[in-house]
């Protein structure tokens, strides 16, 4: 599954999920963002996801809500969202509301992968 805002890619049974876009600051396009990233969850199970920011330069505290919610979703499921390759700017977000005690993140996509024990070269 792919569309203009995110890339979806399955490795193995992990999930990588990469934001296209550099800017998330519309609520129209968190909303969408939102939308798609529940599928995963809800409609196709998906319990090992990682969120790929490796494009993204801002975010809008909106767009927070919605990784919560996705967060609480995966793990209703028994599944484990992780984010990989922010910038320090977005990881100040992060800290300031002190998500980042509630979410794991990784430097790469590899680590993040590593994590879930796939390896890829």
């Amino acid at each position: 599954m792919a569309n203009a805002r995110l890339v979806i890619q399955d490795y193995a049974d992990v999930t990588v999920v990469t934001f296209q876009d550099s800017s998330i600051l519309e609520m129209r396009v968190i909303d969408q963002i939102g939308q798609d990233l529940y599928e995963l969850t809800d409609k196709q199970n998906k319990q090992k996801l990682i969120l790929d920011f490796t494009n993204v330069k801002f975010l809008a505290s909106h767009t927070l809500g919605v990784l919560l919610n996705l967060n609480k979703k995966s793990k209703a499921i028994n599944g484990q969202m992780v984010m990989c390759s922010l910038r320090k700017e977005l990881m100040k977000l992060f800290t300031i509301t002190s998500l980042d005690k509630v979410f794991k993140f990784f430097p790469t996509d590899k680590e993040a992968l590593k994590h879930f024990n796939v390896h890829v070269s």
